[in-house]
């Protein structure tokens, strides 16, 4: 059982998490939320008795990090400004909420390491996975080219195998080529939209920081927080949690503070790698190269398919794929103006640290005709609702292998290196481009 489904049984107060709390499952803090299973859709179905699994591939986010690149700048210039104001800490009258700074802030966190929370993620998945799938079986782990990927399926290998994983074939899948887990690495024009300023997610930043800045000198009368600090201090609270499993910073913002902060990811990761990326096939066309290889897989292309694939890359590997297959796309789009709170494409639910997605093809004695596919995005069933053709198909949120196909020409007519991917993403000269890694998604 994971650590999450126990925690969630302890009492919580949406948006003020105590010092000594662990995390909740209602805690929304967009791709670095802690894991949690995905909402259950109403009115999806099981599979019927007579149905069995005969092939997975499982795709799955590394676990709970510290800070990126350009992130961590804004923790420690916030325990700067804390440190300095000391004395006009030491003098205020404090509401409970910030007593704690008292005692000043500290960070210790570095740049982008797997931490001992998101080690424990992934070998409690892999644990979990053994017994989800009994009767099929893998021993070879491929991870994307980057060390907490790497490591995570390392963690994941021991859970899932025991002590055979010393034995186990680990494999990392190079930044080039038709690279399907981290398809990004080699598309100039996908580097290029995250330079375009500015951003959606800033343009919101913008809206809903200065407001939380100005409620927080109020009570902090001496300090002098800046938007910097205070957007600082709403990454503390994830950063603490993904790293200790416990903030005293969620406990300093309201609900709808934590509220904002979660839908600036889901701006930022939707214009990365989802809808509203520029072009607008981009995040489509990345996402292709996956389903590409799933397709291949399912039918046997090459004639030596496995039961079981066990991958591991990024939130933004998910998320390229969701896009690809038009999963949680919003018509209209994302608003960097204003919430809706019926939005589809919510990162939290989607793709928070640990993220899984399972693919699933399946056969049926007399429920079904042929083989089927299901996905299960961090342990709920994810209706595939463009390739279900039936009343049982809709009932149990599956469709055809034959149906899904057809509903994926997008992909299906797509090749990596092709005129297509090469003009959008901007490829003038040879195939195999390699680029650097981009600070504020990869690390």
């Amino acid at each position: 059982m994971y650590i999450q489904a126990l925690l969630s049984l302890l009492p919580f107060t949406p948006g003020f998490l105590h010092h000594d709390e662990p995390p909740s499952d209602t805690l929304r803090l967009g791709t670095l939320t802690p894991y949690k299973k995905a909402p259950i859709v109403e009115g999806i179905r099981e599979l019927p008795d007579d149905c069995s699994v005969d092939q997975v591939m499982l795709i799955h986010r590394h676990g709970s990090r510290e800070p990126l690149q350009d992130e961590l700048p804004l923790i420690q210039g916030l325990a700067y400004t804390i440190g300095n104001a000391s004395d006009a800490i030491a003098a205020a009258k404090l509401p409970d909420n910030l007593k704690f700074l008292k005692q000043g802030y500290v960070t210790e966190l570095q740049v982008g390491r797997l931490s001992a929370v998101g080690r424990k993620q992934l070998f409690d998945h892999g644990v979990d996975f053994i017994f989800r799938y009994p009767q099929l079986h893998g021993e070879t782990f491929v991870a994307g080219n980057e060390s907490r990927v790497i490591e995570s399926s390392r963690w994941f290998g021991q859970g899932y195998i025991g002590m055979k994983a010393l034995d186990a074939e680990y494999i990392t899948l190079p930044d080039n080529g038709n690279n399907w887990i981290r398809p990004f690495m080699g598309c100039p024009a996908w580097s290029e939209n995250l330079k375009t300023k500015p951003s959606p997610a800033a343009i919101w930043g913008e809206k809903y920081i200065p407001p939380i800045t100005r409620r927080l000198n109020k009570l902090l009368p001496g300090v002098n927080l800046s938007d910097d600090d205070t957007h600082g201090a709403l990454y503390a609270c994830a950063y603490d949690l993904a790293s200790y499993n416990s903030s005293p910073w969620c406990n300093v913002f309201s609900s709808t503070e934590l509220t904002y902060f979660d839908y600036e990811s889901d701006l930022e990761m939707d214009n990365a790698f989802g809808y509203t990326v520029k072009p607008p096939a981009l995040g489509p066309m990345l996402g292709s190269l996956y389903v590409n290889k799933l397709i291949e897989r399912f039918q046997n292309k090459t004639g030596d398919a496995k039961s079981m694939y066990l991958e591991f890359g990024h939130d933004a590997t998910i998320n390229v794929i969701m896009a690809a297959v038009g999963l949680a796309e919003d018509k209209p789009p994302l608003n960097p103006n204003a919430i809706d709170p019926f939005r589809k494409w919510r990162t939290s639910n989607q793709v928070p640290f640990a993220a899984n997605m399972v693919w699933e093809r399946f056969t049926c004695h007399k429920s079904f005709q042929g083989p089927q596919i299901r996905l299960i995005l961090n342990e709920e069933t994810y209706p595939l609702e463009k390739c279900a053709k039936t009343k049982r198909d809709k009932a149990h949120g599956t469709c055809s292998l034959a149906n899904f196909i057809t509903a994926n020409k997008f992909s299906t007519d797509i090749t990596y290196g092709d005129q297509f991917w090469n003009d959008t993403c901007h490829i003038t000269g040879a195939r195999d481009v390699r680029m650097d890694q981009s600070p504020f998604y990869l690390l």
